[in-house]
């Protein structure tokens, strides 16, 4: 059995997306588990876009994989919001993180340890400690593809 979730918004088309009912979860307590996550995920995504040692996606992926165990309305609200939709959409049907985020999410990240280690930090310990912690997450970043290949379009 599935679900019929559409929605309509100023200036969008009517958008639909079917969203199996077997997705979410039947236990009460771990949907609301779920779901809290999602809510706290999501809190954490938009806190992100506005301090620069915080990554947004990610909390925006968890919250939307979370959503879509927990609430479907949730799911769907967040899978075509306006401004996070077509990045959590891309990242869904083929792993793609637009150049623009690499962007954003390198730069942010290096302007975060130049912070800590000008303004926070006494010694060198805490800025390599956090250049350790953001080199892979950076590296992982970068390697993901940014576009379509011309055979999977």
């Amino acid at each position: 059995m599935t679900r019929s979730v559409s929605e309509s918004t100023q200036g969008r088309a009517r958008q639909e997306l079917i969203v199996p009912d077997s997705r979410v979860l039947n236990c009460w307590w771990v949907r609301y588990a779920l779901l809290g996550l999602g809510v706290t995920s999501l809190a954490l995504g938009i806190v992100g876009i506005f301090l620069p040692v915080m990554p947004s996606t990610v909390f925006f992926i968890i919250a939307l994989w979370s959503f879509s165990k927990s609430s479907v309305r949730m799911h769907q609200w967040l899978y075509t919001h306006e401004r996070f939709g077509p990045t959590l959409q891309a990242w869904h049907h083929h792993r793609l993180i637009p150049k623009r985020a690499k962007y954003l999410a390198v730069s942010c990240m290096a302007l975060s340890v130049a912070i800590v280690a000008l303004f926070v930090a006494e010694t060198w310990m805490l800025p390599a400690g956090i250049a350790a912690i953001l080199a892979p997450i950076a590296g992982y970043i970068v390697t993901r593809r940014s576009e379509l290949s011309p055979e999977a379009a």
